[in-house]
């Protein structure tokens, strides 16, 4: 049996705060560029050839129920974005907005798939999303939930909400729909560039638990690559689980929870919220922080609270939504 006052470890931190995702952001990146580039050899091709550009290899609005759902959503979201539709016959917005969201599912060309779901006739599929009420809709990426919206919207509401939707499974998921069928492969891809050595020999300092032998690893490779998304992300989760190693879980959850105002405090318990896996609850509560300080203090809050946003991603959806949370606070 461990210590009560047992103190955090960096191994069990690097489990918490998954750090595959460092790797994972720059395998995703190589995925769409060469997805993108296949697109653009297909379209090319087609030009020289003088016939139109190849369509998109998937069917862009189906019917799916609760029998096809695993494959036509699931299995399907880990090729191309799924944005479901939930809807029902008797539904007077529903009809205003399926149309919409046909007409751009054939501008989008295949860099999504639409598939319709009849609450009446799928009423499990219902249940499991938790659908108060329709027209309601919702996307699964790489097998990921994102919920977009409820009500009918304008065509030029959803297409916002759409182009934000695409940005995420490209640079969170690497998914860029329209170039290949799905299961027929196609051309080969471009090769894949090799690793960068310097940011290789990061990621296995954080691996070894080596902490600042990452950071300064990390930062060595920003002061050559500024724009590094990779680095950027390796760096900021370094950076975090240093700062968590040495404290008291306990002792610190105590302190922030009999001080709110004490932004030293909760800044640490921010931190641990991040690595539990807690991360709407850290950024609600340094969002919190901001609102109830003045200052040098605020500022201390606000810069820690960007800094937690690198750790999990900018386009992250719950960054999107602390983001707004704050400007409301700061403005």
């Amino acid at each position: 049996m461990q210590p009560r006052n047992s103190r955090l470890n960096s191994s069990a931190l690097r489990g918490a705060v998954d750090l595959a995702a460092v790797k994972a952001a720059g395998e995703a990146a190589q995925k769409a560029e060469q997805a993108r580039a296949e697109r653009a050899r297909q379209v090319a091709a087609a030009e020289a050839d003088g016939i139109a550009a190849p369509a998109a290899a998937y069917q862009l609005v189906i019917d799916v129920t609760e029998d096809t759902f695993e494959t036509e959503v699931v299995q399907r979201s880990t090729e191309v974005p799924v944005v479901i539709d939930f809807w029902a016959e008797w539904c007077g917005p529903c009809k205003q907005l399926s149309p919409v969201l046909e007409g751009l599912a054939e501008e989008y060309a295949g860099r999504f798939v639409l598939a319709k779901i009849d609450v009446d006739a799928n009423q499990l599929i219902a249940q499991q999303f938790g659908i108060q009420g329709i027209p309601a809709v919702m996307a699964v990426v790489a097998g990921q939930l994102v919920p977009l919206f409820q009500g009918a919207e304008s065509a030029a509401n959803v297409r916002k909400v759409l182009d934000q939707l695409l940005l995420v499974a490209e640079q969170r998921f690497g998914i860029v729909g329209g170039a290949v069928a799905p299961g027929e492969g196609g051309p080969a891809a471009a090769p894949q560039r090799p690793e960068d050595p310097a940011l290789a020999a990061a990621h296995d300092a954080l691996d070894r638990g080596d902490l600042g032998g990452a950071v300064q690893a990390y930062q060595n490779v920003l002061a050559e690559q500024p724009g590094n998304t990779e680095a950027k992300l390796g760096l900021a989760q370094a950076q975090l689980l240093r700062r968590v190693e040495a404290l008291d879980p306990q002792e610190v959850r105590a302190t922030a929870a009999a001080a709110p105002k004490d932004v030293e405090a909760q800044l640490k318990a921010a931190d641990l919220d991040l690595v539990g896996g807690h991360v709407e609850d850290a950024f609600g509560r340094l969002v919190d922080t901001v609102g109830r300080t003045f200052g040098e203090d605020r500022d201390t809050a606000r810069v820690r609270l960007l800094e937690l946003f690198e750790v999990i991603g900018p386009e992250d959806p719950r960054v999107t939504a602390a983001r707004s949370a704050l400007a409301r606070v700061l403005f």
